[in-house]
């Protein structure tokens, strides 16, 4: 196995240059393409324990969601792994299944880890005390979903706005008794949708009734449930507003079962995935979240913290939502 000495020996250069380079120190340009060359050449291997003894750097990323089979959080991390591996890091991805006991358990791994930064879905309040203790050495950039009081760096969508431009959209195509299925109550971005749920019916001077507010938890079967019970009101909603991809599916899937048109009987506003939108027919009308530009964002900021440029902290960007408008509202009179 190659050694950092037989790099050097082969670029023509000191051990020192060598350990400069693999190090993410400055050299000459021409020193650069040698060392890259004998590196390739000679097979050599960046022993990351080594060289995280020597730097305090492991070269590792921590990533921790609430669930890997969550399309939206999958989407955001190939996004932000696409601009963080061409800076020589490496992940550790780890999920807590919406469990805030869970979610320490792995924050606490990650910093046995000794990763150099964090990137995170938080659950909540639950753990604030130790995301703020470890923020101290370790920067940590929070997405999707922020923490009330906390000093950290964040990345969020405008989730009020992404659901008031929903609703609003079938207030102008006429209806009245609109539903609305949101996540789990305390959940930051449920929250925000329903603050923009509320906001739009107060704007427009209509009613808000509680009945037609449904709690899901984020999954298939939440928004099953959630849109059975709408249409087994005695005064059914005529449109409803689902608020994540996960809710909308199995509110479709539910559709489907019942034998309930889209949107002949009831219309409907998803949330999320595109390709969804594409395949149900007819195609739905979807909140589409910038999930891409969320990865690139983080990542770009956590790299920020890691070259030791702190300013702006706590840094909040809130990105846009689109709203697609495809066939599935009907207007009524």
């Amino acid at each position: 196995m190659a050694t950092i000495r037989d790099v050097a020996n082969y670029a023509g250069v000191s051990i020192a240059t060598v350990s400069k380079y693999i190090n993410g120190g400055n050299v000459l340009a021409e020193n650069k393409v040698l060392i890259e060359e004998a590196i390739e050449k000679l097979n050599y291997q960046v022993n990351i324990m080594a060289r995280g003894l020597k730097t305090n750097k492991t070269m590792t990323i921590g990533i921790l969601i609430p669930s890997l089979t969550n399309l939206f959080f999958t989407t955001i991390i190939a996004s932000l792994e696409s601009i963080i591996q061409t800076e020589g890091y490496s992940t550790i991805i780890s999920n807590y299944q919406e469990d805030v006991d869970l979610e320490r358990e792995k924050l606490e791994f990650l910093a046995t880890r000794n990763v150099d930064g964090i990137i995170m879905v938080p659950s909540g309040q639950g753990n604030l005390d130790l995301i703020t203790k470890l923020n101290k050495d370790t920067p940590i950039i929070l997405i999707d979903r922020n923490i009330e009081g906390a000093q950290l760096d964040a990345v969020l969508t405008d989730n009020i706005n992404g659901s008031y431009t929903a609703v609003e959209k079938f207030i102008a195509k006429g209806h009245r008794r609109i539903g609305v299925i949101c996540g789990p109550k305390e959940h930051y971005t449920a929250e925000e949708r329903l603050v923009g749920y509320e906001r739009v019916h107060r704007d427009y001077k209509l009613k808000i009734d509680p009945e037609l507010i449904k709690f899901g938890d984020y999954q298939l079967e939440g928004g099953h449930r959630a849109l059975t019970q709408l249409l087994d009101l005695e005064v059914p909603p005529t449109a409803i507003f689902v608020t994540n991809y996960e809710m909308t599916l199995g509110a479709v899937i539910a559709l489907n079962e019942m034998g309930v048109s889209i949107p002949q009987d009831v219309s409907i506003i998803g949330y999320d995935n595109l390709e969804l939108a594409k395949l149900v027919k007819p195609p739905l009308s979807m909140v589409i979240q910038p999930m891409e530009a969320i990865g690139k964002t983080a990542a770009q900021l956590l790299l920020q913290r890691l070259n030791g440029d702190r300013s702006g902290f706590p840094s909040l960007h809130r990105l846009e939502s689109e709203l697609m408008i495809k066939d599935s509202i009907k207007r009524i009179d």
